[in-house]
């Protein structure tokens, strides 16, 4: 029996248009350490199960391809092959999708065989698609992207000085400027590894948007969402009061002020010390760790050595005579010099 006749009208009525299902696909090919996987898992609000099993009032229905939770993840040979869902997008068969980047994208071209990352094989040839050449592949038809973790949004550790990949972020590989199909930038949600409900939190913004019960995601100039990260860990942190005290931690273990044990909390922008780690819970300096700059642009090279106090970053010694207005000019004066990241070597805009 057909909806309209199950709804009295008859065979003639009009059939009833659903909303389509959003994919989101995501992709742990990159360079990485499956953080952002592993951080998922712990998200509470919401969860990602609420999100997944459709839970929350509002969401159009969801399916999530990810290698840590997929319902239809089979064999390569089997007859729902979990990589064929990439394949399925790629053929233009998923509309809309969600493309979610976990891992910095290698330089596939700086050397003359094999490759640095891939992420299932080709059906015609048998060999790995690499990260970037799903890149390539999916980000003209996805409705947005999401680069996870500091890895995929700026290149992370991959990208230290030195190393042999040619690692970067999602921004550098596509162009900072690039918009998706639906006319959306790339949105980064970094971390080492992300906060587990920014990272809930952004999908399911985004999947509103989907379903047109959100306005269009607004990002700050490192991409990431200005109501997550518009403020430093200075300013959400329950040591600030110690800081504008002159008081001091000299060792570890202490519930005062850790900047002179290395801490970048006054030029980072990340919200960790308000919003916990797990159910509000945990965070660096919450529990006595330093602030490292994980989610910021240049990490972690700009911000090394961490064990030390951070030059420019407002010393201790001159709290007392420097007032709140100067601090917080020099905090910006910082953060800009912190941010400036340089341009990568190669990227899909330079190459095109």
């Amino acid at each position: 029996m057909d909806r309209a006749t199950q709804n009295g009208n008859g065979p003639s009525a009009e059939p009833v248009n659903e909303p389509p299902t959003v994919h989101i696909l995501w992709m742990n090919g990159g360079l990485s350490c499956d953080g952002e996987s592993v951080a998922l898992t712990a998200a509470s609000q919401p969860s990602i199960e609420e999100i997944v099993l459709g839970g929350l009032p509002g969401l159009p229905k969801i399916e999530m391809h990810w290698p840590f939770l997929d319902f239809q993840c089979g064999p390569e040979q089997g007859r729902d092959s979990f990589i064929e869902w990439w394949h399925k997008a790629d053929r233009g068969e998923l509309d809309p999708f969600i493309l979610v980047i976990e891992g910095s994208i290698a330089d596939e071209s700086n050397k003359t065989e094999g490759f640095w990352s891939g992420f299932g094989n080709d059906p015609v040839t048998g060999q790995p698609v690499t990260a970037s050449e799903w890149l390539d592949r999916l980000a003209p038809k996805a409705m947005a992207i999401m680069a996870v973790g500091t890895c995929a949004a700026y290149g992370g550790i991959h990208a230290m000085a030195g190393n042999p990949t040619g690692a970067m972020g999602v921004p550098d590989y596509l162009g900072w400027d690039w918009r998706s199909k639906a006319g959306l930038p790339i949105v980064c949600v970094p971390g080492c590894p992300a906060q587990p409900d920014n990272l809930s939190e952004t999908i399911l913004h985004l999947l509103f948007q989907a379903s047109g019960r959100a306005p269009v995601i607004d990002v700050d100039e490192a991409l990431r969402p200005k109501w997550l990260f518009q403020n430093t860990v200075h300013e959400g942190c329950d040591r600030a009061g110690y800081y504008e005290q002159d008081e001091f931690a000299e060792q570890h273990g202490s519930p005062k002020c850790l900047v002179k044990l290395g801490c970048w909390g006054q030029v980072v922008k990340c919200n960790v010390p308000k919003r916990g780690w797990i159910n509000g819970i945990g965070g660096c300096p919450n529990v006595g760790g330093i602030c490292i700059g994980c989610t910021m642009p240049g990490f972690p090279d700009k911000f090394m050595p961490f064990m030390e106090d951070p030059a420019g970053a407002g010393a201790p010694a001159a709290a007392s005579t420097v007032s709140g207005s100067a601090i917080r000019i020099l905090r910006e004066i910082r953060t800009k010099a912190g941010a400036d990241e340089p341009q990568a070597t190669l990227s899909r805009a330079t190459r095109w």
